[in-house]
């Protein structure tokens, strides 16, 4: 099956398949988000030996030299660090860069990847939302950090949006919906972002894509410069790795996004 859209290009290349945002190939960016085609997965809880073989077919594929990874420990938090060379990041959750050769690296099985591109500027920034990132407005945050220390202006920014669990499968109790409502009602828009689950009383679904396109905008970035892939991580997850559709014995996607040299 070829999950390419609009958005969204499927490549198939060196026995591996990976996504690629056509809008970030027109500026010659690195980017890719993996799938778990022919068993790939890049999950840190594997032997180490596939990891590494699978992260150096990655990177051969890409063109990248396996060196240039910035994978930070994630925690869900809304932590998010400027670099300028290949450091290890603990309790890191975003990262930025405007140094060619670096290419920022991190994990997914449902959470929202956000790839942030700075045309003006030349800055990148790979972030991490899961629901609790999104409640933290990590997105947000990230276009805050690039304005304040890179200069760069909300207008002028890419947004793209990767393979992630959508509304019709985010279902959640009390306890988040009320975090949601605490966060988001001041948008406006709780019938949009929460909606009663039918036939499942205190079941509720949550729009956590809708959610980082408004928090978003509302620091400045505009509607159409954000690019959502549109896939659904459960729906699809015959190809892409899914916590929720396969729990414990999920795998883990990648998002990569770089500068070339």
């Amino acid at each position: 099956m070829d999950l390419s859209n609009e958005i969204i290009v499927h490549v198939k290349k060196d026995g591996i398949e990976y996504l690629q945002f056509r809008k970030l190939l027109e500026y010659g960016l690195i980017n890719c988000f993996t799938t778990r085609i022919n068993n790939f997965d890049l999950d840190g809880r594997l032997d180490k030996r596939v990891t590494d073989y699978n992260y150096n077919r990655l990177c051969s594929s890409l063109g990248i030299e396996r060196s240039s990874i910035v994978r930070p420990n994630q925690t869900h938090s809304d932590n998010i660090q400027s670099i300028n060379e290949v450091i290890k990041l603990t309790d890191v959750d975003g990262i930025i860069t405007d140094t060619p050769g670096i290419n920022l690296t991190l994990s997914f099985a449902d959470c929202t990847p956000i790839l942030i591109y700075d045309p003006i500027h030349k800055v990148i920034g790979n972030m991490h939302s899961g629901w609790k990132g999104t409640a933290k407005k990590i997105a947000q945050k990230a276009v805050l950090k690039m304005q304040s220390e890179y200069g760069s202006n909300p207008e002028d920014l890419i947004i793209c949006i990767g393979p992630c669990i959508r509304e019709d499968h985010f279902e959640v109790q009390d306890d988040v919906k009320e975090i949601y409502e605490r966060e988001f009602s001041y948008l406006g828009r709780n019938e949009d972002i929460i909606k009663d689950e039918d036939g499942k009383p205190g079941k509720y679904l949550i729009n956590t894509t809708l959610v980082n396109k408004l928090i978003l905008q509302e620091v400045g970035v505009r509607e159409q410069n954000i690019y959502d892939s549109e896939i659904c991580t459960v729906c699809k997850s015959d190809l892409v790795h899914s916590f929720r559709a396969d729990k414990d014995k999920s795998g883990r996607n990648v998002a990569i996004l770089g500068l070339p040299l």
